[in-house]
């Protein structure tokens, strides 16, 4: 598993976020609540974003009933207002390790340990405190067994 290395420049989201956890994991709730209000959105991109906005960077203190911020969303131009009912969220500009994890949701743990466990522990990078995020394609489906999205995880030199 190699990740293409990328500077994303700065991105303005507009969506909406849950606070939750990895135990409680209420993505489903979330995209139930943003898919209806996304045509009031003037996108730039058909892509989707799922969002992570961690209060601090991971470590081995992170665990299942650690609470972050998961958000739902799709990117728009830099002075686009944001509708009613919807948050904006900037994407600062980094370095990100950009993934494909390709399968169903439920076996998106096994990408992660990958990238965490394996991938960046061998790596010269380090994570960094800038979210994470997935990027959907359009004609992404969840249920389909060899749906692909592409996983940015924030990166700096070591």
């Amino acid at each position: 598993m190699e990740p293409r290395i990328t500077l994303l420049p700065a991105k303005k989201l507009v969506g909406k976020s849950i606070r939750t956890t990895l135990h409680e994991n209420q993505t489903v709730v979330l995209w139930q609540s943003f898919m209806p209000l996304r045509k009031h959105i003037h996108t730039i991109s058909p892509n989707l974003y799922a969002v992570h906005v961690y209060d601090s960077v991971l470590t081995e203190a992170f665990t299942p009933e650690t609470p972050f911020d998961k958000w739902a969303a799709a990117e728009v131009a830099p002075d686009t207002p944001t509708p009613e009912q919807l948050q904006a969220l900037l994407l600062p500009e980094g370095l990100y390790a950009v993934f494909i994890h390709k399968g169903l949701p439920s076996d998106f743990p096994r990408t992660m340990a990958q990238i965490y466990s394996e991938w960046l522990p061998q790596s010269k990078y380090a994570l960094d405190h800038r979210p994470h995020f997935e990027v959907m394609l359009p004609g992404y489906s969840p249920t389909a067994p060899d749906a692909e999205e592409e996983v940015w995880v924030p990166v700096r030199k070591r």
